[in-house]
């Protein structure tokens, strides 16, 4: 092999890997306009790193208008430096550890145990995915499956808020 297709190879070899990590959970939610506030909390909680890693992670995802929907002053106030650790707890609550596509939620309604580990989700398949939050309230999956090199994203309508263990049953 001649170094000129040596180099050619590693050359390829490099940029296919760095187009597969291009495609990571942050870079997939940094290039779509409907998260920017999400992308915001992120880097402001410092989770972009953790984020963009191997994972494999599933992401429920707030549009732009679900975090506008929260009363006056909240993301402000959630994005001060003082309160990164309270940030950093509700991202949390939107991220679980594993892969999760719609198909793997079964049918009925089931517990799951987000990255903030005292704290449940009660996710619902019928008719669509919705997901209850410690407030009781629900959020519904807008779209799914959006597939990342380390996981996948769920779209959702509203910030999920760590509180009481939902009613799931």
């Amino acid at each position: 092999m001649t170094i000129r297709t040596t180099l050619a190879t590693a050359a390829a070899v490099l940029t296919l890997g760095t187009a597969a990590q291009a495609n990571t959970i942050v870079d997939i939610a940094a290039g779509d306009d409907r998260f920017t506030t999400l992308v915001a909390a992120v880097q402001a909680a410092g989770l972009a790193e953790t984020l963009s890693g191997p994972g494999p992670f599933t992401v429920y995802a707030p549009l732009n208008d679900a975090f506008a929907a929260l009363p006056d002053g909240t993301v402000e106030d959630l994005l001060k430096p003082e309160n990164k650790e309270q940030l950093t707890n509700v991202l949390l609550y939107h991220v679980d550890d594993r892969k999760l596509n719609a198909v793997d939620f079964p049918s009925g309604s089931n517990y799951f145990k987000p990255v903030l580990a005292s704290e449940r989700l009660c996710i619902t398949a019928a008719d669509g995915v919705t997901i209850a939050d410690g407030t009781g309230e629900t959020a519904s999956v807008v779209v799914a499956d959006i597939e990342a090199s380390n996981g996948v994203i769920h779209v959702i309508d509203k910030v999920l808020l760590p509180g009481d263990r939902p009613a799931c049953h």
